[in-house]
């Protein structure tokens, strides 16, 4: 695999972001997996494939995708790399988070940033329903960033579940993200995730009256200020900067003794360069690759209309030769 190279007519981190969604090809027909959750909830799981009953006799590559903020398996990478894994024969699922598959979750909780202990709950309940084969997982953005932390956590103890892993465009540093995506332009996507964020969590106060100020709520436009009043305190912090701070995978990466890549290009609206990891912030296992361009979860190639297909091919040559 070459480093990434933006094409010409694509310049600049901004529009390396957007184009990828004015692209997005038609998502496989999935098999939809409902699992209930230890503490009454449920979440999604969408397969390329029936989902498989318990038993050891597959021994097909295993593919988990966990997607970013406000996502879900009809996210135009999430799509691309389940293509990508049935082309080569793999099984593949994506892994939507509380409230993500098109119905709301049913507690006041949801999913954050550095939700560890659901990652590790969803890929052993993986590794139990097929454990003979191998099994690798990817993490978009927000969910990079949850399974990044869960693989500093876990160290060694991640290999019951996975034999390597990736994060994409992870907010490392959540604290330099969020402050950095309500300045200039970048609050273009702040304003596009208080949307779909606020909506939620309006549904969330129908069914749970007084369960955080909604007037705050309403009020909030910057992630800043959403996650103080409503993400914090749902989940246990005490606030935006306990959160953030607590929550953040860039302190865990010297712990991760799995093969991990770890992909954020350096224009990527979302992170400045500055708050990316040195090599001595990380692991020797994991490999930190830092293409100037991409944008954030971008990485288009080819001439117009251009394709998506360097990410997923990316990290399926990373699992499968670099691992």
């Amino acid at each position: 695999m070459t480093t990434y190279r933006a094409p010409g007519w694509l310049p600049g981190g901004h529009a390396q972001t957007i184009y990828p969604l004015l692209i997005r090809p038609d998502p496989l027909p999935y098999h939809r997996d409902r699992w209930e959750t230890p503490d009454g909830d449920f979440i999604d799981l969408d397969w390329n494939v029936v989902p498989p009953a318990s038993n050891g006799t597959d021994t097909r590559p295993l593919l988990v995708l966990f997607h970013g903020l406000e996502g879900s398996s009809v996210s135009h990478y999430a799509i691309t790399l389940m293509r990508a894994a049935t082309a080569i024969g793999w099984s593949g699922v994506v892994v939507n988070f509380r409230g993500c598959s098109g119905e709301s979750n049913r507690l006041p909780r949801a999913y954050h940033s550095g939700d560890s202990d659901e990652i590790d709950w969803i890929l052993r309940r993986l590794r139990a329903l097929c454990p003979t084969r191998p099994c690798y997982a990817v993490g978009v953005s927000l969910g990079g960033n949850a399974l990044l932390k869960w693989l500093g956590e876990r160290q060694a103890g991640a290999g019951d579940c996975l034999r390597a892993a990736a994060a994409i465009s992870a907010p490392l540093d959540l604290t330099a993200c969020g402050h950095h995506l309500a300045r200039g332009f970048n609050r273009i996507y702040t304003q596009y995730f208080l949307r779909t964020l606020k909506r939620n969590a309006t549904e969330k106060l129908r069914r749970y009256p007084g369960l955080f100020d909604e007037r705050r709520m309403s009020a909030a436009n910057s992630l800043y200020e959403f996650d103080d009043v409503v993400t914090a305190p749902l989940h246990g912090f005490a606030g935006a900067d306990d959160y953030w701070r607590k929550a953040s995978s860039k302190p865990w990466l010297t712990g991760i003794r799995l093969p991990t890549l770890v992909l954020n290009a350096q224009n990527d609206p979302f992170l400045p360069a500055q708050a990316l990891p040195l090599a001595r912030q990380a692991a020797a296992s994991v490999r930190l690759e830092f293409p100037r361009q991409g944008g954030h979860v971008g990485f288009v190639t080819g001439s117009l209309p251009g394709r998506l297909d360097w990410l997923p091919q990316r990290l399926l040559h990373f699992f499968q030769h670099e691992v």
